[in-house]
């Protein structure tokens, strides 16, 4: 009897693997298609394995290396994605008994292979135990040791240690990737009020969280003003608050980007790379759905994304356009007060939340990413208004992509200084002292990982009235 929750792991892994699909995305349509069927036991275990075995590939393939005679290019990827699943239960879930992992592997393998396949994955998944990872530690090679332990690629040990010059702080990093992510969600303060006064058709903040409380979900305020983190929180986008417009999901970095950008309600913006949406609706919000934001995306079912939230949170500054931010349009020339540029980006410090993003780039992407950065930052910079302000930033922490394409934009370009973070005087950051502790010298915000947020860059442009 196969197992149904181990079985939709597998296919989702599978998915990854030869499709290269987003595990969150994968996982989503997975559980949407079979929600009838499952439980949120079921739901919780599904996501377990799937993040859990895709965040440490790199180690659990180390430990098949150890066991398996063939080499791992020569096992099928149904195979090989059975044998990481195991490992991963054994190694890293205590409350999965190992008997249990073994029996459910050996019947995927059963099914997705032949006899000598279920063999095979049987006598592997017998021999091992806690201490095969806990050997990883007595690796000499600090670069080889921290990549295997944290299951993170040597190319990217190999970047930051260049880059930071300090192996501990790299190693910090690696481990940091690994942690579980905060879930976060922004309250909509088009129609959540902070106080009692002038409520009208809104409910309070105060209101809002004991609606949240009710259903058992854990609220703790977050570091920035409109966002709380919240616990044992299942199927939110179901929730009728989140239908009702009453929150958006977003991590808290995304949400510290608009709020650098510090909107004003008479600004015309251009939110040049919008989808899905999180950023560009929090600029709207912060506007109180005044003046007007362009939003737009190279890919029209992007864009659509950005409209059924903005509908969804009763928005209606946002006009969404499908254009391509690396191709210059003359009709836009200085037509913008403000300018967001989150542009596209290696996402090296999003592994928490999209680990497959580790095995899928690779250094050589390095050079190709940042033509395009560079590309985005030169046509949209003239886009921008005589005197007005423009954001730059990534979800990346390679200074390839961060400091090094300003630096080099600001030496060709006379007319744009960067511009100071006023982190201490923004009063929608609630914790000033975590993000001040990261500044570099007012012009840059670089954050790598850490227990509360994921690695980000921050630097803001003004365009000078010469």
């Amino acid at each position: 009897m196969i197992d149904k929750t181990r079985e939709l792991a597998l296919k989702i892994l599978y998915k990854i693997d030869k499709e290269k699909a987003y595990s969150n995305i994968a996982l989503n349509e997975m559980i949407n298609q079979n929600k009838k069927e499952l439980t949120n036991k079921d739901i919780g275990l599904i996501s377990e394995i799937i993040y859990g075995t895709t965040t440490w590939r790199l180690t659990l393939d180390e430990i098949i290396k150890k066991y398996s005679k063939i080499k791992l290019k020569k096992i099928s990827t149904w195979i090989l994605n059975i044998l990481r699943m195991g490992i991963y239960q054994i190694v890293f879930l205590d409350k999965i008994p190992k008997s249990a992992a073994v029996n459910e592997s050996v019947n995927l393998a059963k099914r997705y292979g032949h006899k000598s396949s279920s063999n095979f994955v049987n006598a592997i998944l017998r021999k091992i135990t806690k201490k095969d990872y806990e050997d990883f530690y007595q690796i000499k090679d600090d670069i080889q040791r921290i990549s295997i332990t944290n299951s993170m690629p040597i190319w990217i040990i190999e970047e930051l240690a260049k880059q930071l010059g300090d192996i501990k702080k790299v190693e910090e990093i690696a481990i940091n990737s690994n942690l579980r992510p905060h879930l976060s969600i922004r309250i909509n303060n088009l129609k959540i009020k902070n106080n009692e006064q002038n409520l009208k058709d809104k409910i309070t903040k105060k209101d809002f969280i004991k609606r949240l409380e009710e259903k058992d979900i854990k609220i703790k305020q977050g570091l920035l003003k409109d966002f709380l983190i919240v616990e044992n929180a299942k199927n939110i986008e179901n929730m009728e608050e989140f239908r009702e417009g009453l929150f958006t999901i977003q991590d808290e970095t995304a949400g510290l980007i608009p709020i650098i950008l510090e909107p004003k309600k008479t600004d015309v913006i251009l939110d040049a790379c919008s989808s899905p949406g999180g950023k560009t609706t929090y600029l709207a919000e912060m506007m109180e759905n005044q003046g007007k934001i362009e939003a737009w995306d190279i890919h029209e079912h992007r864009t659509k994304l950005v409209e059924n939230n903005a509908k969804r949170l009763g928005i209606t500054n946002i006009e969404t356009g499908v254009n391509d931010a690396t191709i210059y349009n003359e009709n836009y020339k200085e037509k913008f007060d403000k300018i967001l540029l989150d542009v596209p980006c290696l996402g090296l410090g999003v592994f928490k939340r999209k680990p497959d993003i580790k095995w899928q780039k690779n250094k050589k992407d390095i050079n190709e990413i940042t033509k395009t950065q560079k590309q985005i930052l030169e046509n949209c910079s003239q886009y921008l208004k005589k005197g007005g302000e423009l954001v730059y930033s990534t979800c990346s922490i390679l200074k390839e992509e961060n400091e090094n394409i300003i630096d080099e934009f600001i030496k060709e370009h006379e007319n744009f200084i960067t511009e100071k973070i006023n982190i201490k005087e923004n009063e929608k950051i609630q914790n000033k002292e975590f993000f001040e502790k990261y500044k570099n010298n007012s012009k840059y915000l670089q954050v790598y990982q850490n227990d509360k947020t994921d690695g980000f860059f921050i630097c803001k442009l003004k365009n000078k009235k010469l």
